[in-house]
């Protein structure tokens, strides 16, 4: 199963949804409140003219109390009110006068009483309510007369159907929500425009940044980009300047490969012209054969430099190290000096081990055990290479008491290093003065890479120091331990 890659994502679109997202949300909400002040501003000139009305109404009921206590509203009133309310151009209106019992005086009986409310003669009030099933206003008032025994105020009530305020309602939110179908899309437009332009700068970067030739890899000019993006420039201004950095190291490197190369192979050849000019003289065995061995050590020169260039390839594999195993530090060091035996005896060397053994407790790094093991290989290799006959190299395993780190040790009693040298021969191909020894000059600097790889550290310093200069080199190297385990 391939994992799906992710899609890849526009700024614009990013920002446009960000900005429109919030706007089409809030263009509902803005309607429903449109809609809402458009009642209340519906309701209040028409709950105005209403409640003038029902004070009309008010004004014209007449109360008797002299022989027979009642209310009456005079028949030209009754015709006149009747007259005012079909004039209206609303669908409907109503209205009712009761008496001091409740009885209908004039109007509509179907227009309910208010019930279960605090009676305030004189007060003028408004409710909503139904007339025969379809919603109206009512304006009522109680009027303010003397009462006796169980009377009542009389009650004047004035309706009115909702049609007149539903269509001022109407035209308020038509004059108000029909202009913003026509600013939604144009500011939708206006913005999108505005981002294209402000984006503007960036197109321009990177236009920049695509006409660089391959081989240009200096810095970006940061007052040429936005603000916003100057943190990004910067970044990429590192990146390159690092990039620089490796491509120069390895532009170097390869030269001096090239250079170290050349020797071995100026060698084959020569000692090849020399074989061929012997033979074709007639010249002895002996001559012949020792072209031949000058050739054969030719070739074992160059063929030890392509294996520590690829050592070195190997150990600055950054994929390779993210890859990590437990490594057995102990076990690697003592196959290695099993492994170098055979050579300390041809030169006499006195090749040793100390430490845990393979019996024991032992501790586990994590890392690489290819990288780790070619890292002990050539400090011992560099030890016996600079140690003398008769001399002595003693690879060393310490197990830290607090589990915090393992320590390689490598010492031998050959000349030593000066401390001026001591940062210098870890970089490739580098050879100390005087020594006469052959050797790639790789060696320590394929040390100092995997030591890297490895967050380990490797100090440089005399194996057995006496007044007038020390004697013998001890390389330590201490790994991190972190999560490690023992066998």
């Amino acid at each position: 199963m391939f994992a799906r890659r992710p899609e890849q994502r526009s700024l614009l679109g990013e920002i446009l949804d960000w900005m429109l997202a919030p706007l089409l949300l809030l263009w509902p909400m803005s309607m429903g409140l449109t809609w809402v002040v458009a009642q209340g501003i519906a309701n209040r000139p028409y709950d105005r003219d209403l409640g003038e009305l029902a004070r009309t109404v008010a004004q014209r009921v007449v109360v008797h109390t002299d022989v027979v206590r009642e209310v009456r509203l005079p028949a030209g009133v009754s015709a006149l009110v009747a007259d005012v309310l079909r004039g209206e151009d609303a669908g409907a209106m109503y209205y009712q006068v009761l008496g001091l019992r409740g009885e209908l005086v004039a109007g509509d009986r179907n227009l309910r009483v208010p019930v279960d409310e605090r009676i305030e003669p004189g007060v003028l009030k408004f409710r909503d309510d139904t007339m025969l099933e379809e919603p109206v206003r009512v304006a009522y008032l109680w009027l303010a007369v003397p009462l006796e025994g169980r009377e009542v105020p009389p009650l004047v009530q004035v309706a009115e159907t909702l049609d007149r305020r539903s269509r001022l309602a109407t035209e308020i939110i038509k004059g108000v929500i029909l202009p913003q179908f026509v600013i939604l899309p144009l500011a939708v437009v206006l913005v999108w425009l505005a981002l294209a332009r402000g984006l503007a700068p960036l197109n321009a970067l990177q236009n920049r940044i695509r006409q660089r030739e391959a081989h240009d890899l200096s810095p970006i000019a940061e007052r040429e980009a936005p603000e916003e993006v100057t943190p990004l420039v910067r970044a990429i201004n590192e990146l390159l300047a690092r990039l620089d950095h490796s491509m120069s190291a390895q532009k170097h490197f390869l030269a001096d490969a090239a250079h170290q190369m050349k020797t071995p192979l100026a060698g084959l050849r020569m000692q090849a012209e020399l074989a061929q000019r012997e033979i074709d003289a007639g010249g002895d065995a002996r001559s012949v054969r020792r072209s031949l061995e000058q050739i054969a050590l030719s070739s074992q020169r160059a063929a030890h430099m392509v294996n520590q260039l690829l050592a070195l390839a190997r150990a600055e594999d950054r994929e390779q190290a993210l890859r990590q195993q437990d490594v057995d530090l102990v076990q690697l060091a003592i196959e290695t000096v099993e492994d170098f035996v055979p050579r300390a005896i041809d030169k006499r060397i006195d090749l040793g081990y100390e430490g845990p053994s393979l019996a024991d407790a032992r501790p586990t790094l994590q890392g690489q055990p290819v990288l780790v093991r070619e890292l002990i290989r050539n400090l011992v290799d560099n030890a016996l290479q600079y140690t003398p006959p008769g001399g002595a190299v003693t690879v060393r395993v310490l197990v830290d008491p607090f589990g915090q780190v393992a320590v390689l040790q490598v010492e031998d009693t050959g000349p030593g290093i000066p401390a001026a040298e001591r940062e210098l021969v870890f970089q490739p191909f580098y050879r100390a003065l005087g020594t006469n020894v052959d050797g790639s000059g790789l060696g320590l600097a394929i040390v100092r890479e995997i030591a890297t790889q490895h967050g380990a550290e490797i100090d440089v310093e005399d194996a057995h120091p006496r007044a007038g200069g020390g004697t013998g080199t001890r390389f330590t190297v201490r790994f991190p331990l972190g999560g490690a385990r023992s066998k």
